[in-house]
């Protein structure tokens, strides 16, 4: 069995906290296409290419495509990734997305998120129609040549097949708890 969500499955069910002191369900967001993606407070892959996420949130907004980070970082393997960062960043930058806080990691294992950022973009019927990375250079998205996730997403909505659904996600580790910062499972391997 594959560690990462494979295309063609379905997404996960969560319960989790968010930022804004909520607690969703992927029921929570029924009624359009769904990005999800595995993201964190610290990892410079993460804050490289935030900005390249938030413009495809606001480009996509009014195709009905929400998007929804999570992290499933331990504190107790970076301290920076606690919920109350979370809430202090989501502050600061005002993100267009639900940030919410995977605790128990269970979530990050059963979507088999390798790394931060890695996105899973589902379709209505919360089927995998793609997964790995947003660019070819997350640390510094402006320096970007490839746009594997914009490029998902346009084949997508407009009801075209997904040319490439599966790329390598580039970043850091997800953090694992009482793990060294760099451990992966065992059955983690690069998809491609």
């Amino acid at each position: 069995m594959a560690f990462t969500l494979q295309i063609g499955e379905k997404a996960p069910g969560f319960e989790l906290m968010a930022t804004d002191g909520k607690k969703y369900k992927l029921e929570d967001f029924d009624s359009t296409n769904l990005l999800i993606f595995f993201t964190c407070n610290h990892c410079p892959y993460v804050i490289g290419s935030d900005e390249n996420t938030r413009s495809l949130a606001k480009k996509y907004a009014k195709d009905d495509l929400l998007f929804v980070g999570i992290n499933s970082n331990s504190p107790n393997t970076y301290p920076e990734d606690d919920f109350d960062h979370m809430v202090s960043r989501m502050r600061e930058h005002k993100f267009p997305w639900t940030y919410l806080y995977d605790e128990t990691q269970e979530l990050a294992k059963e979507y088999g998120a390798l790394r931060t950022p890695h996105f899973f973009l589902f379709d209505r019927s919360r089927k995998l129609v793609y997964t790995g990375r947003a660019v070819d250079y997350p640390r510094d998205a402006r320096q970007a040549k490839v746009f594997d996730l914009e490029k998902a997403i346009d084949e997508l909505i407009s009801g075209k097949e997904i040319s490439n659904p599966v790329t390598n996600p580039i970043g850091c580790n997800i953090k694992w708890d009482g793990r060294d910062a760099h451990w992966m499972p065992a059955d983690a391997c690069d998809l491609v």
